[in-house]
């Protein structure tokens, strides 16, 4: 009798176990799909990342930078307009930096960074990348206008034949994207980003903003930067790199080349542009 007391008693325990019922294989399977989502979330966060290796960099690149009407640039200042230049090449700015940050344009590759204020940029590590390193490029332009105006960059060339417009070109279709060139004066940012849309994004003191192709360009809040007063000099600090971050920013630019144009024209207080003429 007692066996059998105690045989009814463990009953309800068997019984209520086995209205939910988890398999050990069960909860293997159910562990290997969080360790499987935790891996994805990984990959997902690191995929846009060149690998750490050498033969990750991109090649070389080219730059030229132009001014529209009215505007001239230079990359030092000067105290009349006159001074100042209306184009400069890869060749000038080469040598600049080659002798303002110790390593060449020519020869130095540039690699993927990062960066939340446009100053301090830094590998995918977090280790801070030095600007005399040559993994992203820094440099100084010095602006003069003849009229009071909104500097803009312009993906539309200053004529038919001119081919000047803001660009990036590579021989590797997926690499634009990849870029980022900013502009740096009177306490903002502006972020030129060659795979975002004709459109802008403001955050702070930040603003991040695309261009549409030169045949659809125009000139508006979208792409307007800083303002410049008639014969007032003013000093913006550049910086172009490579976003590491960015989904294009992958293993398939190894090697690539590309070639940078950028191009810039103003605005009145109205907002309607200066004649090229």
């Amino acid at each position: 009798m007692k066996m059998k007391n105690k045989e009814k008693q463990k009953d309800p325990i068997r019984n209520k176990r086995n209205k939910n019922p988890i398999s050990a294989k069960q909860r293997l399977y159910t562990s290997f799909l969080l360790m499987l989502l935790a891996l994805v979330a990984v990959t997902a966060a690191t995929v846009a990342w060149f690998s750490i290796a050498d033969n990750t960099k991109v090649k070389s690149m080219s730059l030229d930078i132009v001014s529209g009407v009215d505007l001239r640039m230079d990359l030092d200042p000067h105290k009349t307009l006159e001074e100042y230049v209306k184009t400069l090449s890869f060749d000038q700015i080469a040598e600049r930096i080659q002798k303002e940050k110790g390593f060449s344009m020519k020869e130095t590759p540039l690699e993927p960074v990062t960066t939340q204020d446009e100053e301090v940029f830094t590998f995918e590590n977090g280790t801070i990348a030095e600007s005399t390193s040559g993994v992203y490029l820094e440099f100084t332009l010095h602006f003069m206008a003849a009229k009071d105006m909104v500097v803009h960059l312009t993906s539309a060339d200053s004529s038919e034949t001119a081919g000047d417009g803001t660009e990036v070109l590579s021989e590797n279709a997926a690499l634009p994207a990849s870029m980022r060139i900013s502009f740096s004066t009177d306490g903002k940012t502006w972020i030129y980003d060659p795979g975002m849309e004709n459109i802008s994004v403001t955050e702070g003191n930040t603003k991040n903003f695309g261009l549409p192709e030169k045949s659809m360009m125009e000139l508006n809040e979208d792409n307007a930067m800083f303002s410049m007063k008639e014969g007032i000099k003013k000093e913006v600090k550049v910086h172009i790199w490579m976003e590491g971050t960015d989904p294009a920013c992958n293993d398939g630019l190894k090697g690539a080349d590309y070639a940078i144009r950028l191009r810039f024209t103003g605005t009145d207080e109205n907002g309607q542009p200066f004649s090229e003429q």
